[in-house]
């Protein structure tokens, strides 16, 4: 087993007065890079991006720690474990654009953020999608672009899209992200019973066929609006 240096340089230590500076190197440290997430990008998003902001101030002190939070209107901020292995899994270049299906609380797209060009959030609660934007906006993400709408239909305004990735569970691809999808680009999806446990699922579009990894399990809440309906 490789030793794990407290932190990675010194350069990047975090002040000593700086507590969630501490918290958030250890987060990286034991939850994510020990359990083999090896992109330093993805590595250094989440060393760098304050996640307490990204929780209601009564859950501040839990921000992070190894479990997904509640967030408002039933929904949640993933386990960071799962942000960096999703995140990972899509092989990103910095030229690279993309599509989030669900916003939630925009902690995701602010790592994906941290990354590639440009990001693009669809999110169908629009009370989440407003204040995930005012706090991007406020963070100075100028490359994202949040969208009150469905996601199952994507962003066709911008599309094609290097990679997609969808933060909800749902029992099959949706036809219109698989379109949106670039020739060789890269999608990840929560795939399966939505009231229990889904496999995540990469997908790469190779010659307009899917070719499908199951990744492993994960438990995501359900895409709503026209997912629910097929």
């Amino acid at each position: 087993m490789i030793a794990l240096s407290k932190y990675p340089s010194v350069e990047n230590q975090p002040s000593n007065d700086d507590q969630t500076s501490v918290q958030r190197f250890k987060m990286v440290e034991e939850q994510i890079a020990g359990r083999g997430v090896k992109d330093s990008r993805v590595l250094d998003a989440m060393r760098k991006i304050p996640r307490h902001l990204f929780v209601e101030n009564s859950l501040k002190g839990r921000a992070y720690g190894d479990h997904p939070l509640p967030i408002d209107e039933g929904q949640t901020i993933s386990q960071p474990y799962v942000v960096a292995w999703m995140t990972e899994a899509l092989n990103l270049k910095s030229s690279d654009r993309v599509l989030e299906i669900g916003t939630g609380s925009g902690y995701q797209a602010a790592v994906l953020a941290e990354i590639v060009k440009e990001v693009y959030s669809v999110e169908i609660r629009e009370g989440l999608k407003d204040k995930a934007h005012r706090l991007l906006n406020k963070l100075g993400y100028k490359n994202i672009k949040t969208k009150y709408a469905d996601g199952y239909f994507g962003w066709e305004q911008y599309a094609p899209f290097d990679a997609i990735i969808i933060t909800a569970s749902v029992n099959h691809i949706p036809p219109p992200l698989i379109k949106q999808l670039k020739e060789g680009g890269r999608l990840i999806i929560p795939l399966g019973n939505t009231l229990y446990y889904q496999t995540l699922t990469l997908v790469t579009k190779i010659s307009n066929e899917l070719d499908v990894v199951q990744m492993g399990g994960v438990a995501f809440v359900p895409m709503i609006g026209e997912a629910k309906q097929k």
